[in-house]
């Protein structure tokens, strides 16, 4: 479920892409200087979504450094650091361990096992310091499996557990955001979720796997009632999000919720249509 919140580059003026790729570049950073090489394979996209938006919201104090990595070893770039980095940094760690976990009980795959093992004292440390998010949020994705074992699933049902999971990391703070963090969080994971089912609904079919979408899938207005699915829980999740008081690195927030997600689906979709031909 990663590598949905993205911005749409076209869209974007070049300085406000230097600093999302600062943040990118920050986070990276920061999950080799905390988990080493077996973290910074974990870095993604969505998690720096979370970093910015907490980063705009709560406007930290940032320590800008202009470096080179093993990626960029001959000309320095800018990174962000700030507790909301290191934040983002540590749910990484969290969510990927449980995806492993979770692909592992789907697909038997002995390298998420294997990857879930080499995480697992990243993900204990996390777990330490986050009793109770991590708890809400296991619970949430246990729940998930469990409704994958059903024959009949309601797709707002499940797609509800990942929303849960989602508000969950997005509230960082308890605090008069707390619940516009929770509402954007929980529809922007149902998105993330419907996405998901989405892109991966060929695959399932052929592998005889779960998709709360296989019994749609050959009806003619399935496009359809996809696009309109994922309209409704975007628009829910922007909403929320102009109820924050964001102006830090705004318009780059507002590529990714009103344009950058968008684009994923119809780089899918093209996909798809491209398949059929």
């Amino acid at each position: 479920m990663f590598g949905y919140i993205v911005i749409n580059k076209p869209e974007m003026k070049f300085k406000d892409f230097d600093i999302y790729q600062s943040f990118y570049c920050g986070l990276c950073r920061t999950m080799h200087d905390l988990y080493g090489i077996k973290g910074r394979v974990a870095l993604n996209y969505d998690m720096t979504f979370i970093a910015l938006l907490l980063s705009g919201l709560y406007e930290p104090e940032h320590q800008i450094n202009r470096c080179r990595c093993f990626l960029h070893p001959v000309r320095k770039h800018l990174e962000v650091h700030n507790q909301y980095i290191d934040y983002a940094a540590k749910m990484t760690i969290a969510l990927t361990y449980l995806k492993c976990e979770d692909d592992w009980l789907d697909d038997q795959k002995m390298t998420k096992q294997l990857y879930k093992k080499i995480l697992e004292h990243s993900y204990q440390k996390v777990k330490e310091e986050y009793p109770q998010k991590i708890k809400i949020i296991e619970e949430q994705l246990v729940l998930i499996h469990q409704y994958e074992q059903q024959e009949s699933v309601h797709i707002d049902d499940i797609s509800g557990c990942f929303g849960k999971v989602m508000a969950e990391i997005c509230a960082v703070e308890d605090d008069i955001w707390t619940e516009h963090l929770r509402e954007f969080g929980f529809f922007l994971g149902k998105f993330i979720y419907i996405l998901d089912a989405y892109d991966d609904i060929e695959k399932d079919l052929k592998h005889h796997t779960f998709n709360p979408f296989i019994d749609q899938f050959q009806q003619v207005d399935f496009e359809e009632k996809c696009y309109h699915l994922l309209e409704m829980m975007i628009s829910r999740a922007a909403e929320a999000f102009e109820y924050l008081p964001i102006e830090e690195n705004v318009e780059i927030l507002r590529n990714i919720i009103y344009s950058g997600v968008w684009s994923q689906y119809e780089l899918r979709k093209k996909r798809r249509l491209e398949d059929k031909k």
